[in-house]
């Protein structure tokens, strides 16, 4: 039997077991068989010359506690990054000169007034997608439009918007 068949048939014949291994120390089933996946996948390149299948099955093992315990590291460093950076309400900021906050106002202005011009749906589309956060598709079945409908909307919108800002500049 060739070195890789032999891969398979105790990667297949075990894979269940390596999954069921993993999953306790990443707890999660999902992430335990992403886990497994990579190890085959990891394992295949390596030209090492394994002489049973038990070796075969040892070395899967390691392989997938490695790379387990490499995710919890990963998950442990980001966790405590997003924790050690504060609030963006606590960060100070560069203080705005009056004619700055009155500027921010004036623009604040010229595209309320753009947006109470457009027909509502056109509207609708465009504060739910620069201040609703949803996606073209999500506004399209909301409005019950067509998707290119929705991005002629915006599009269109934010071409106004744009135009008068940049003339309210000069």
């Amino acid at each position: 039997m060739v070195e890789s068949d032999v891969v398979d048939c105790v990667f297949l014949a075990h894979r269940a077991k390596l999954i069921d291994y993993a999953t306790p120390i990443l707890g999660s089933r999902e992430a335990a068989e992403d886990i497994v996946q990579d190890a085959f996948i990891r394992y295949m390149p390596a030209k090492t010359r394994i002489n049973s299948s038990d070796q075969t099955l040892s070395y899967l093992y390691r392989i997938v506690r490695n790379l387990a315990f490499d995710v919890l590291k990963r998950k442990k460093i980001e966790k405590r990054e997003a924790e050690s950076s504060p609030p963006f309400w606590i960060v100070s900021r560069a203080e705005e000169t009056p004619e700055q906050t009155v500027l921010l106002c004036d623009q604040i202005k010229t595209v309320t007034r753009i947006l109470q011009t457009l027909p509502v749906e056109a509207r609708m589309a465009v504060e739910m997608s620069r201040f609703g956060g949803f996606t073209l598709d999500e506004i399209a079945v909301q409005l019950d439009v067509s998707v290119a409908t929705v991005h002629r909307h915006i599009r269109s919108a934010m071409v106004l918007i744009a135009l008068e800002l940049d003339l309210s500049k000069h």
